[in-house]
């Protein structure tokens, strides 16, 4: 009777597991397992692709980190983003936030190209993203989580959406906060996801405004530390250079680690919004010791804060479609 029981017991544990992996939708379930059978190989080509291209260039990873973040928060993760212009398509690749910056679509083509080539019209581009993204973080030394699976994509773009909905470099701590929780993420979401900036570039033009004083209160921005800011002015100047790149965490900026936070605790984020989180909150400065003293509290949270800002409003069931060609809907 007392094996019987256990018996019982252990499945009852295993009915549960997939609950516990999966995350309710406004019309379905995302799960892990969702292409275990339609497609068993799809997460292998998706990180075979993914470390071809970030061994080609490894600034890859956070520009494909970056696209995924990108897509969630507008209309929610539908690779939106994805779409040219055509029909009475604009794509959000001409928004201000996405513009001469957005990159790796080429990259999601490829893949997009390989999982078509095993299983024909059965994997989004949306999961592509989503699993894409992970892979990133892994190639570049980064946490790995299970991708909860099952998104499909959508038939439209918002330009508008783009334009308002992604946090600026340059908005303020309260309005970069409200657009997360707009999403339904938090604080804590907030400052963990900004640690993706430990790899990848910024442009010249994004944070240009910090080291000449363009914000017109006449002062210098002491958040930013002036030696740093000094460097930063030689390959960034008053006007022109808009294009140059510069490394958003210059201690080790293709490794994936908490290096980022501790460069805010010198006053040395590259970004308004790096720096915003030691400066003006105090539950977010909190956060930033917290994850610049312990690498491992900040992976963790990293990878629940991904699976979060993944589950933003996803198409399922019968939304939506999966696209043949990540470019354009279907029929086009």
């Amino acid at each position: 009777m007392a094996r019987f029981m256990s018996f019982l017991l252990a499945l009852s544990l295993l009915a549960f597991v997939p609950l516990c992996l999966s995350h309710k939708t406004n019309g379905g379930y995302l799960y892990p397992q969702f292409y275990d059978h339609s497609c068993p190989k799809a997460q292998q080509i998706v990180k075979s692709v993914m470390a071809k291209a970030v061994a080609r260039e490894v600034r890859m990873a956070a520009s494909i980190m970056r696209l995924h973040f990108h897509d969630c928060f507008v209309k929610g993760c539908d690779a939106s983003i994805l779409l040219d212009s055509s029909g009475g398509i604009i794509s959000e690749k001409n928004s201000v936030p996405n513009r001469n910056s957005a990159r790796g679509f080429e990259v999601i083509d490829d893949i997009k190209s390989a999982v078509e080539k095993e299983c024909p019209h059965t994997v989004s581009c949306s999961d592509i993203l989503a699993i894409a993204a992970r892979d990133s973080s892994v190639l570049t030394g980064g946490p790995s989580w299970e991708v909860p699976l099952g998104r499909r994509d959508s038939r439209g773009a918002s330009l508008s959406g783009s334009n308002n909905n992604i946090p600026a470099p340059n908005n303020t701590f309260q309005t970069i906060l409200t657009k997360f929780k707009l999403h339904g993420l938090n604080i804590v979401d907030l400052v963990a996801l900004s640690g993706s900036h430990t790899i990848g570039n910024s442009r010249c033009t994004s944070f240009r405004q910090r080291l000449y004083n363009q914000s017109g209160n006449g002062r210098p921005d002491y958040s930013l530390d002036q030696s740093y800011a000094a460097q930063l002015r030689t390959r960034c100047p008053r006007s022109g250079g808009d294009q140059n790149l510069f490394f958003l965490d210059f201690v080790s900026p293709t490794k994936f680690d908490n290096s980022y936070f501790k460069n805010i605790l010198a006053s040395k984020g590259l970004l308004s919004s790096d720096q915003l989180l030691f400066t003006k909150n105090q539950a977010s400065m909190d956060l930033v010791k917290q994850y610049a003293a312990n690498n491992k509290i900040f992976f963790e949270q990293f990878a629940q804060s991904m699976i979060k800002m993944a589950n933003i409003s996803p198409l399922t069931g019968s939304r939506g479609e999966i696209r043949k060609n990540c470019r354009r809907v279907n029929g086009h």
